[in-house]
């Protein structure tokens, strides 16, 4: 069995789609996911699922959709030492593969990427990280998330596919990548305006091109999403950089 959840929760059984059931047992099924391998007591589980007050009922339900998310299991498991549900107290523990979960490869291949850059292989660091970035569909459980959902771990997810994005476009500039980047750099500034990192990134493509001008009006537009939304000025490497940029500077 695959467990899909860089995107909408999906779980495979060969080449069919398992049917998960309604939104707590997806929703537990994805939290129990997020934490493979691990005890994750029955009242984080709780409180993971209702903000604010649970209703009375919350520890029968959760205990009803494990027992149906344990029966899913065993009916589309056919291999031994497969995934499996166990009761394990305080809570419950879903033992499973690592590579049977997109979210794990992410992060392996993600480590194999930086691993490579380290070594001064930025381009097949970038291809690492590239194909590690290709397993997302969408925002993590994205559609547990618009139940209205949110837990700590999914943001700390996302922060680390913006991480693997960062690292991989750091290493195509190492490449000589500047112009083929320009493009989705320009997208990506404008939707994470707060991340000085990805800026920082546009600025030097930009000015790798020739685009002075250019690269400077990043800066501006950079330091105001700054003031305007932290109520911070931009941190000393885009400030450095600013000041190379007005420079000439041809070493960067």
């Amino acid at each position: 069995m695959k467990f899909s959840v860089l995107g909408s929760i999906e779980v495979t059984a060969g080449d069919t789609q398992v049917d998960l059931g309604g939104v707590k047992q997806r929703a537990i099924l994805g939290y129990l996911v997020l934490h493979a391998n691990k005890v994750v007591p029955t009242s984080q589980i709780i409180e993971a699922m209702w903000e604010g007050i649970p209703p009375p009922t919350a520890r029968k339900m959760v205990q009803n959709a494990v027992s149906a998310i344990r029966r899913l299991l065993t009916s589309h498991n056919g291999q031994v030492g497969g995934p499996s549900l166990r009761t394990h107290p305080p809570g419950y523990q879903l033992r499973m593969n690592a590579e049977d979960v997109d979210l794990f490869r992410f992060r392996r291949l993600a480590q194999e990427g930086r691993a490579a850059i380290a070594d001064g292989e930025p381009a097949r660091g970038a291809d690492l990280l590239r194909d590690a970035l290709s397993m997302w569909r969408g925002r993590a459980l994205d559609d547990v998330v618009e139940t209205g959902v949110n837990w700590p771990e999914l943001a700390a997810i996302e922060d680390e596919r913006l991480s693997t994005l960062e690292d991989r476009l750091d290493a195509e500039l190492d490449c000589g990548r500047h112009r083929e980047i320009t493009p989705e750099l320009e997208v990506l500034t404008a939707t994470e305006p707060l991340r000085e990192r990805l800026g920082q990134q546009f600025m030097l493509a930009l000015y790798r091109s020739g685009r002075q001008a250019d690269a400077l009006r990043v800066y501006r537009r950079t330091r105001k999403a700054l003031v305007d939304g932290l109520g911070l000025e931009p941190g000393r490497g885009l400030q450095e950089l600013q000041q190379r940029i007005l420079e000439h500077d041809v070493a960067i």
